[in-house]
């Protein structure tokens, strides 16, 4: 990876985006996967990935 985040791809945002979700850590994987689809072009593909990746903060988790 470089070290000039100019550099960086939707791509590379996208796959810290999934190491981090991995790692849990939802919040760091939800803003690597905002920057990667800030820099998608497709509109389609953009939401995707912002579906992929909710913002912790309004997803609700139903209790028993």
């Amino acid at each position: 990876m470089t070290r000039d985040p100019a550099a960086l791809t939707a791509v590379d945002y996208l796959d810290s985006a999934r190491e981090m979700a991995a790692a849990d850590r939802p919040y760091l994987a939800h803003l690597l996967a905002e920057e990667a689809a800030k820099r998608t072009s497709d509109p389609a593909t953009a939401a995707g990935i912002r579906a992929a990746f909710p913002d912790p903060a309004t997803v609700r988790e139903e209790s028993d």
